[in-house]
């Protein structure tokens, strides 16, 4: 019975990679074809289906983009850079989508000690740095016991001292690992959707009007209040917008 139930699972499951795969290239030929509007309605079909990919991130953003669809272009290709941070084509074009946006916000960069310690986190991710402290803790398994067993006074002296080197690496990786954790579970970058944004003091709409935001403007959500969500710029600046008026970039 179960032998079955996986087979049709794999049948199922096969069909719908069938069937998206379809549905790609005819968004493809259609987005070539200029019919950027039929492109993303297919596009969107495949992320219906919760199916994504960097590649179909990107070409959706990139039909946007034609229609000059300021949010949603901006809003697809971080999603592509998410799955993909080093891909070029994804930088370049996301540059180029930015620069029609209107809002023009200074970046505070970090300085000294937390500038380092982040760009060292940032050089790997959680599950590599996880992976460089386990290998740490066999080379320090694999030291020790040559030192146990060795005859030697040098091999002995070496082998204590690398063991111990191997020790403090695997604290430090794993410190690194715990870091970029939290770094990680604090981000939660998301996209201004409205086409002009009132940002409050407090969440409600009879409080304080800070500054406005319009669409296409990355922000930070630090916390959710009813319909409301708190952010963050990369100015400083804080306060309060509509749940509506933006979207999460996060990918579960």
């Amino acid at each position: 019975m179960k032998q079955i139930f996986y087979i049709l699972l794999f049948l199922f499951s096969f069909g719908i990679f069938a069937q998206n795969n379809a549905l790609f290239e005819k968004a493809n030929a259609l987005y070539n074809e200029g019919k950027y509007a039929e492109a993303i309605d297919n596009y969107q079909m495949i992320l219906d289906s919760e199916k994504h990919s960097a590649d179909l991130y990107f070409n959706l953003a990139n039909a946007h983009y034609k229609l000059n669809n300021i949010a949603p272009s901006i809003y697809y290709y971080e999603k592509a850079l998410l799955l993909n941070h080093d891909d070029s084509d994804i930088k370049n074009n996301i540059a180029f989508a930015k620069n029609m946006t209107i809002d023009a916000i200074d970046v505070v960069p970090d300085a000294g000690f937390s500038k380092l310690l982040n760009t060292t986190t940032h050089k790997m991710s959680f599950d590599q740095w996880a992976k460089t402290s386990v290998a740490f803790v066999f080379c320090f398994v694999a030291l020790f016991l040559f030192y146990y067993f060795a005859y030697s006074t040098l091999n002995k002296r070496l082998s204590f001292i690398g063991s111990i080197a191997a020790l403090i690496l695997v604290f430090i990786t794993l410190a690194f690992a715990f870091h970029k954790f939290n770094l990680d579970k604090q981000d939660n970058p998301a996209i201004i959707f409205a086409q002009e944004s009132k940002i409050k003091s407090d969440p409600n709409n009879r409080s304080e009007e800070l500054f406005r935001l319009h669409e296409g403007t990355k922000v930070q959500i630090l916390e959710a209040y009813e319909d409301w969500k708190k952010i963050e710029l990369s100015d400083g600046k804080v306060g309060w917008v509509l749940s509506d008026e933006i979207k999460s970039l996060k990918i579960n």
